[in-house]
């Protein structure tokens, strides 16, 4: 059983109807050319540009497309014998330009066979899939490299762990800060994160009440996902060792968190700073406090993990009056 693919009103003429056919293919960007079975061109229409200047009196394949287009034609339309029979292939001009030629055997109101092409650019369908394909390799990427982090953060986290509650609790908090880094970098087309926006986002989920107690100053910088991923565990550290030993508990001091460009070894690099000053009525941290601080993870994130990740230099302090930390690293500029 066949199924009709063409209705048309009775009594309108062919002729009539095929007026609208041209103008509507055109619209769509459609070349269209017609060959008798010799190859004689009889209508050719709508050429892109890049071969119109070929229109002469009597144009051919040779001299519309030239000798290697010509020649792949050539091959593709001699398999086109019978009514129905239908080839294409893609012509790649330059680097941009990409065109689709769909070739098709057709018999027309004379009862002859005719070759019908088709030409539709399909630079920018091309361009598209290629943006995709390049997308997809980013995101595996991307997943493999989180997916690192995560495991080196279980491995260091159980290694610090006495109890399973305690690992747990830890590795949640640190898969949260890399999820709310991740947020930031995802909002931004993954170009980064800027540093303001870093710090109070891994903040404020500890501080819902008192934000005002860290302080940010210095230059907002667009950080690259690598960096803003590790600057968001580095803050994430930092955060909880206040809130659980340090000024935030002991007597509501701000904490000074700043970002400055600085020159060192001869580069352009970034000073974060991290300050936490402990006196206040003769509060001190407590030896036990100290060595519990020392012996931390957070250590090993703040002094190890993070400053090899961005191929800078850490320095974390921890004395019976201050809590300090310094991060310089050569400046990579966030995709644009």
């Amino acid at each position: 059983m066949s199924h009709q693919l063409t209705w048309q009103q009775a009594g309108e003429s062919d002729d009539k109807l095929r007026e609208f056919f041209m103008p509507a293919l055109v619209d769509l960007g459609a070349s269209v050319i017609i060959q008798d079975l010799a190859r004689n061109y009889l209508f050719v229409t709508n050429l892109p540009a890049i071969w119109s200047a070929g229109l002469y009196d009597t144009p051919c394949d040779q001299t519309l497309f030239g000798s290697e287009i010509a020649e792949k034609l050539r091959v593709l339309k001699d398999g086109l014998t019978a009514h129905g029979q239908k080839n294409h292939l893609e012509i790649c001009v330059n680097s941009e330009e990409i065109y689709e030629f769909r070739v098709q055997a057709c018999i027309l109101s004379n009862g002859a066979l005719h070759l019908v092409t088709t030409i539709v650019d399909r630079s920018e369908e091309r361009h598209r899939e290629r943006l995709l394909r390049a997308l997809l390799r980013e995101v595996s990427h991307r997943s493999k490299n989180l997916l690192a982090i995560i495991q080196s953060i279980a491995l260091q986290t159980a290694r610090y762990s006495v109890t399973l509650d305690m690992f747990l609790n830890k590795f949640r908090g640190r898969l949260y800060s890399l999820a709310q880094s991740q947020d930031l970098i995802t909002d931004s087309s993954w170009r980064g994160a800027y540093f303001y926006d870093l710090v109070q986002q891994q903040t404020e989920k500890y501080l819902p009440e008192n934000v005002h107690l860290v302080r940010v100053s210095g230059d907002n910088v667009l950080l690259t996902p690598n960096a803003s991923l590790h600057l968001g565990l580095a803050m994430h550290e930092l955060i909880v060792n206040a809130v659980s030993h340090g000024a935030l508990v002991k007597n509501g001091r701000a904490i000074a968190v700043s970002c400055n460009r600085v020159q060192a070894n001869d580069q352009d690099c970034l000073e974060i700073r991290w300050e936490e000053g402990l006196i206040t009525d003769g509060l001190r941290l407590d030896t036990r406090e100290e060595e519990t601080l020392k012996a931390h993870f957070g250590s090993t994130v703040l002094e190890r993990v993070v400053p090899a990740s961005v191929n800078g230099k850490a320095r974390y302090q921890i004395s019976r009056d201050r809590i300090s930390y310094s991060l310089i690293f050569p400046i990579e500029h966030a995709p644009e």
